[in-house]
């Protein structure tokens, strides 16, 4: 059973028929935005806690109607359900999904057919599928499941890109901090969908900035995902309109999400890995707003 709530910024709202734990989120504009405490910034730009032993933890927002999650089932499977905000008889009735494996080595199963699940595999599941079981292969070293669902008005086939199928490709350098390796696994050349795109960028040992020089994305929002962050590390997230740019301290597993006015880029006290994911009217990922580095304040 959940007990929830809702306000204007985020909260919980009750949801007893799945089970499943679901935080409704509202976004500020811009010009609220400037004027956010730490606290408040936090609360309505960064989820946290996505990832609990046993549980569903799902997370609804306002940003493009995006839903962001995450599963770690230890002996048993666990279920995706569709919560009451989305008023769907089954979660991809009118939703397309992408599930990344952080974690130890599982399997998704999709209407009955198994899908092997390694470490920062990437499944693509279309809309219409109703059944959608998680499993770890190993309850002491779970699966961690992360999952980004837009609304789909197509139906594409629910498909796999292993770690070593992705589209990748190495840029940045050593001198800059931020020599990094970008793969690209739902994309236009890749694996098929309505609107999401996603992948996953590599930092490489000694390098610490992603995304900088800055962009936005006036067409589409992007959420950001970092992980194998050690224990006593951060990143250091810059957000906001490039000329009031602000920061969120972020650990592993924690998600920022970014309105397509928001700048999005990091600085970390190590090396790391994040996953991206986007939704909004195209698919072109190199459809970006450059900001000049003389722009931002």
């Amino acid at each position: 059973m959940v007990t929830c709530w809702s306000s204007t910024a985020a909260g919980w709202r009750d949801d007893f028929t799945t089970g499943i734990q679901t935080l409704m989120h509202y976004f500020p504009d811009s010009a609220t935005a400037r004027t956010l405490p730490t606290d408040a910034l936090r609360s309505r730009f960064l989820l946290t806690n996505l990832f609990v032993e046993g549980q569903v933890v799902l997370n609804v927002t306002d940003l493009d109607r995006a839903v962001v999650g995450g599963v770690v089932p230890l002996a048993t499977s666990l279920g995706l359900k569709p919560p009451a905000a989305l008023k769907a008889e089954y979660f991809a009735e009118r939703r397309e999904l992408g599930a990344l494996n952080i974690g130890g080595s599982g399997t998704i199963s999709v209407d009955g057919r198994p899908y092997q699940m390694a470490k920062r595999d990437v499944l693509y599941i279309g809309k219409g599928a109703r059944d959608i079981q998680f499993a770890s292969d190993d309850p002491k070293s779970p699966a961690r499941y992360y999952l980004v669902s837009y609304p789909a008005h197509a139906t594409h086939p629910t498909n796999r890109v292993t770690a070593s199928e992705a589209q990748s490709m190495d840029t940045g350098s050593a001198e800059k901090a931020n020599r990094r390796r970008i793969s690209r696994y739902i994309h236009a050349d890749g694996v098929k969908s309505g609107q999401l795109v996603m992948g996953v960028t590599v930092l490489e040992p000694g390098s610490v900035w992603n995304t900088m020089p800055a962009h936005t994305h006036g067409r589409r929002t992007e959420i950001y995902l970092y992980f194998d962050l050690p224990a006593d590390a951060i990143v250091l997230h810059l957000m906001g309109e490039p000329e009031e740019t602000r920061s969120i301290i972020v650990r592993d597993g924690e998600v920022v999400l970014s309105p397509g006015w928001s700048i999005h880029c990091g600085c970390g006290t190590s090396s790391y890995s994040f996953c991206w994911a986007m939704g909004g009217e195209n698919q072109d990922y190199s459809d970006m707003d450059a900001v000049d580095m003389r722009q931002l304040k």
